[in-house]
């Protein structure tokens, strides 16, 4: 078991000011396999305070070492990789080999990517007789949730980071091993003493604390919608930038033209990815009235291919193999909205609530396919954030276009179809910040972020760094 005692402020590991302790549980055994300090809000003035006094240094530090730190730390990470997968896939309850390729193998590529990016960044242009200057916005309370850990954990800090802000990071209580395992590789790294600051805790006091402090001058939040806004009201006394990337209910669009073999084998996977604890995904799929039938025998003929596994065997089937929930208030919620799908009047096509058969111990939900489902049930409008997908049917394009925008969200989405330029032409139309189209690729320097009440923040790539920063002009004499 890994107990953790101390908190990281000034480049130093310290007790917190708090004496009470959060265990952390594998998903998959309902064994603890961690313990981490809840902190404190004196915990969190502590650390605002070595990231002020940081922040000048770091923000004035050349471009060049602060790529060679980004690298560096991305080099630590790498060494410790199996290590990462290994206690993500325990403390998520994500497959091994997924945890790998996603969870660890996502989050080792970002710092590259920072770093090469800062190097080419054009930080000031001449406007007429003005010199415009991008410059840090100082420090930066990042709040992160549990589905992707340490990946969401990145993309919040490595941008901070190479803009020349300083960090306070709270990780989410239920998966703090990892978020430990990065400040241990910060720290091996040689960052300066208050650059990066480690306070883990839960929302209520030390998300709280962060996000009201009059210091933080920014707070990137990831997270559910309901905590978003409680964020967003805590920084309004202020005035702080609040960036927020919330929750989805995000729609894959099966146009009639197209092929429904090769719209089942993405359209699982798209919904059940993470075991569906994802916000991008794609829980609703639209599909034709016209096609009905031949859509739902490929896409159901692809769901009895789904099963739970183990999350540590090797198990080389990213595609169809799904963990436990992240824990079991989360398992009881899923199973939850399942039955309120089955007592809305949806038809249960596959899975259902309860603990799954031969799975005795574990927050396992059984992958749940509902057909039959109306665009104002409460399971085509809310974010479940488990492996259930809901299968709705529509007339025509504009029907199609009407429910998919018909959500509080607009995440993500996708466009199946024969012709590109059809479904990029649909694409061009629903109100969300990415659309996959005819399952195009998964691209890491791209932005990502909601319209509506799925945020206001991007991070990724140059987005994401300039989310990170302030626009100065200076006006030249003549």
């Amino acid at each position: 078991m890994k107990v953790h005692d101390k908190i990281y402020i000034n480049g130093e590991w310290v007790p917190s000011t708090g004496s009470v302790y959060e265990d952390v549980i594998d998903s998959a055994t309902e064994e603890i396999i961690g313990r981490a300090p809840l902190g404190t809000a004196a915990d969190v003035d502590k650390a605002v305070a070595a990231a002020r006094a940081a922040f000048d240094s770091w923000a004035a530090t050349p471009i060049d070492i602060r790529a060679k730190y980004l690298r560096d730390i991305g080099t630590g990470l790498a060494i410790r990789f199996e290590e990462i997968a290994d206690t993500i896939s325990a403390e998520v309850g994500s497959p091994k080999s997924f945890a790998q390729m996603v969870q660890a193998g996502l989050a080792l590529g970002e710092w590259e990517n920072f770093a090469a990016l800062i190097e080419t960044y054009e930080w000031e242009e001449t406007v007429g007789n003005s010199l415009v200057i991008s410059e840090p916005i100082g420090v930066v309370g990042a709040i992160t949730p549990w589905n992707y850990p340490l990946y969401l954990i990145i993309c919040k800090v490595a941008p901070a980071l190479a803009s020349g802000c300083t960090i306070v990071l709270k990780p989410s209580e239920i998966t703090p091993l990892n978020a430990y395992i990065l400040a241990e590789v910060i720290h091996e790294a040689g960052l300066p003493a208050g650059v990066f600051n480690l306070v883990p805790g839960n929302g209520p006091v030390v998300g709280a604390a962060i996000s009201g402090h009059p210091e933080v001058d920014m707070v990137s939040f990831t997270g559910s919608g309901r905590s978003g806004a409680e964020v967003m009201k805590a920084g309004a006394a202020t005035v702080k930038r609040v960036g927020l990337e919330l929750g989805g209910k995000s729609a894959n669009v099966v146009l009639d033209d197209a092929d429904p073999a090769a719209v089942a084998m993405g359209a699982l996977f798209a919904a059940f990815l993470n075991s569906g604890q994802t916000c991008s995904a794609l829980s609703r799929i639209l599909i034709p009235e016209s096609r009905k039938d031949e859509f739902l025998d490929a896409i159901l003929g692809e769901a009895a291919l789904m099963k739970l596994v183990d999350p540590k065997a090797d198990e080389p089937d990213i595609f169809h193999a799904l963990g436990p929930m992240s824990s079991k208030a989360h398992q009881d919620r899923v199973n939850a909205y399942i039955q309120k799908g089955i007592d809305e009047g949806a038809t249960l096509a596959l899975g259902g609530p309860g603990q799954p058969e031969g799975f005795e111990k574990g927050f396992y939900v059984n992958p749940t396919v509902f057909v039959d489902v109306t665009p104002d049930m409460a399971i085509a409008q809310e974010e479940i954030f488990g492996p259930v997908l809901s299968i709705i049917t529509y007339t025509d394009e504009e029907n199609a276009l009407e429910i998919a925008n018909g959500t509080i969200y607009g995440l993500h989405g996708a466009v199946q179809s024969g012709s590109d330029e059809r479904a990029l032409a649909f694409a061009r139309r629903m109100r969300t910040g990415s659309v996959d189209i005819n399952s195009g690729g998964f691209n890491a320097v791209a932005p990502f972020g909601g319209y509506k009440q799925s945020g206001n923040t991007r991070e990724r790539g140059r987005w994401g760094l300039e989310e990170f920063l302030e626009t100065k002009s200076l006006q030249l004499p003549g």
